[in-house]
């Protein structure tokens, strides 16, 4: 049946070389945390990393079996699924994972995005709202609806949530503080001088 309802993204692969793929991805990210990829790519490995978390917050020996089969280290990456990453997210009952969109690679222009796991020590959005937060309050502006929105999401399940955005909110304030200007000074880099030769 032609246009059927497809149930995952086939990626071009075919089966065995698809299940490869995502337990790469899935191995990369737990090992790192974060991973930059195609968007598809990021989507596809977000579901089994979702399950793999559901595993290890189950802890069972059937999940730690399970778990094993997936992963392609699995001597190191199944203790910290069932240590550290199961202590993480007990209060968390799913979203375990972060799909962010950026550029489009240059290459082939293919769409691409990172893939995290929340209230990691990386975390990227974390630390994009408390770049906001700095900046608003040097400027002397209050915090919009969607800053706002966003703190809640970040404190809620995160341990001592609003007292880690309170010390990366001052990070980033003593940042400004000491004369690092941030994206401004790296646009005025790489972009504007390109613009200006044009000229």
């Amino acid at each position: 049946m032609a246009g059927g309802l497809v149930k995952y993204r086939h990626l071009g692969r075919h089966s065995a070389h698809r299940q490869a793929l995502l337990r790469n991805l899935v191995t990369s990210l737990f090992k790192h945390e974060s991973i930059s990829t195609t968007w598809h790519k990021a989507k596809e490995a977000q579901r089994l990393a979702e399950k793999l978390i559901t595993l290890g917050k189950r802890n069972t020996e059937a999940s730690r079996r399970r778990a094993l089969e997936i992963f392609y280290e699995p001597h190191t990456l199944v203790p910290k699924l069932f240590g550290p990453l199961r202590e993480r997210y007990a209060d968390r009952p799913g979203g375990y994972t972060r799909v962010l969109r950026t550029e489009p690679r240059a290459e082939d222009q293919a769409a691409s995005a990172i893939l995290e796991l929340v209230d990691g020590p990386n975390d990227m959005r974390f630390a994009i709202t408390a770049r906001t937060i700095a900046r608003d309050r040097g400027m002397g502006r209050d915090i919009s609806d969607f800053t706002a929105a966003n703190i809640k999401k970040l404190t809620r399940f995160r341990p001592r949530g609003e007292d880690a955005l309170e010390e990366m909110v001052a990070k980033f304030e003593d940042r400004d503080v000491a004369g690092d200007t941030g994206v401004e000074e790296v646009r005025k880099r790489k972009v504007y001088p390109r613009l200006e030769q044009s000229r």
